[in-house]
């Protein structure tokens, strides 16, 4: 890391470690009002068309949104896959990070909206409008946008698998550092001399040949500056609406620079500057709740005693990762690599463990109750002292764990594996009894008295 770099972050972490714990996300009433009350909605937008309403991390799967008003919405990391955005209004938008796969976009108008690293796989978007949108990083893997206006957007750094870019307008298009291109189908769309290709050279007339474009040969011009989305706000309601179930104060403002945007953005971005400041700060308080970390390469991430229930840490690499005493409760784990993780104490309470790789791992003393072990390894696994009451064993590999004192009571264990896993006396077995020598001999595990 350069100076310049660890200048930057140090300026981000010092910035929270002044500044209170924040919550971080939605407001529940207004996502109510946006998914049952299009009306209402549409009504209190009109009234306030400048406001920049904090969304964050808004769950709106699925949700019926044709023709909503959702410009200068702040809508980072929020949840839209399978939506219906059909000839939505969502110029301006920020949609960093959010997941947006499988979604109805016909004819959406994202012009100037941020769509930095978003997830767009198989959304269907033919004649949605991107002009000057940034898109970077995003993933298109078999997205539809035949016919879109993607003039003068940035997809730099994009996955363009199998994407459906058919008579497009791409004049201008950045795709710098995009990958797959030439899987993509370019057939028709309309490419110019402002085109800039992947290897960062402006695009040729037997460029779009080979691709079955169109060429276009246009003045040159400098590539579009991409505007930074303003910082969410409260929404006021007219003192004249007092239908309107959103009041004044309802929608609070989330734009301290140190609050979970940026504490995120350095998580999985430069986890060796994350952990150095934890080493400083031992004693401030981490609280970041329903994080969307899937995916993230988070190994040996210092988490210790952080307040993250609820958080997606599906296909993550946490190998190594020192989350002693961390409240995880209901966060999602499936896949997840965590490979000697420690999680000593930490709180589990239904964690989904859903064919995690475990193996090595420290989960003593941790609260596991309720928890879906389903298929998950965990070969040598400490799990003394764990309480797993109620948790799902099925199909689990325990092989030579330590389960010395755990709690089983409850516990579904059917195709368990426990060959010379460690059982004590003071093991609580799923019928509620403590452990015998021959109820482990008879599953293969080793009984151990204290």
């Amino acid at each position: 890391m350069n100076h310049k770099q660890s200048l930057f972050w140090a300026i981000v972490l010092t910035a929270f470690f002044i500044s209170p714990p924040l919550a971080f996300g939605f407001d529940p009433e207004a996502v109510t009002i946006l998914k049952n009350s299009r009306e209402e909605w549409q009504s209190l937008r009109l009234s306030n068309p400048e406001k920049t309403v904090d969304l964050n991390k808004a769950k709106l799967e699925d949700a019926d949104l044709e023709g909503a008003n959702l410009s200068n919405v702040s809508l980072v990391r929020a949840e839209l896959s399978g939506a219906n955005l059909n000839r939505a209004n969502l110029q301006k938008t920020n949609l960093a990070m959010a997941f947006i796969k499988k979604a109805d976009l016909k004819e959406a108008d994202f012009s100037g909206a941020s769509l930095t690293k978003a997830n767009l796989k198989e959304s269907f978007m033919k004649g949605a409008s991107f002009s000057r949108a940034n898109l970077q990083g995003a993933n298109l893997r078999w997205a539809m946008l035949e016919a879109a206006d993607l003039s003068q957007a940035n997809l730099a750094g994009t996955v363009l698998f199998e994407t459906n870019l058919e008579n497009a307008n791409l004049k201008g298009t950045n795709f710098k550092g995009s990958i797959f291109i030439d899987q993509a189908n370019l057939s028709g769309a309309l490419v110019s001399n402002n085109t800039i290709i992947p290897s960062g050279e402006k695009a040729t007339p037997s460029w779009a040949s080979i691709r079955k474009a169109r060429f276009f040969r246009e003045p040159d011009t400098e590539p579009p500056t991409y505007l930074t989305p303003p910082a969410p706000s409260m929404l006021k309601v007219q003192a004249s609406e007092p239908d309107i179930r959103l009041k004044p104060n309802e929608l609070k403002a989330k734009n301290d620079p140190g609050d979970s945007r940026n504490r995120q953005e350095l998580l999985t971005e430069d986890v060796e500057t994350w952990n150095s400041m934890r080493e400083k700060n031992p004693e401030l308080p981490i609280t970041m709740k329903q994080e969307k970390l899937e995916n993230a390469d988070l190994k040996g991430v210092n988490l210790q005693q952080a307040s993250m229930a609820g958080s997606d840490f599906e296909d993550a690499n946490l190998d190594d990762a020192l989350m002693n005493g961390a409240d995880l409760s209901g966060s999602n784990f499936q896949k997840a690599d965590m490979k000697a993780a420690q999680l000593h104490g930490a709180k589990l309470h239904k964690a989904n463990f859903d064919r995690a790789f475990l193996k090595g791992s420290d989960l003593s003393n941790a609260d596991l109750t309720e928890a879906n072990l389903y298929g998950a390894i965990m070969t040598g696994t400490n799990l003394s002292g764990a309480d797993l009451t109620g948790a799902s064993l099925f199909d689990t590999d325990l092989e030579e764990a330590d389960l010395s004192g755990a709690i089983l009571k409850d516990v579904t264990m059917m195709d368990t594996n426990m060959n010379n896993a460690i059982i004590s006396a003071e093991t609580v077995l799923p019928s509620g009894k403590k452990a015998t020598a021959g109820w482990a001999v008879q599953r293969g595990a080793i009984f151990r008295n204290p």
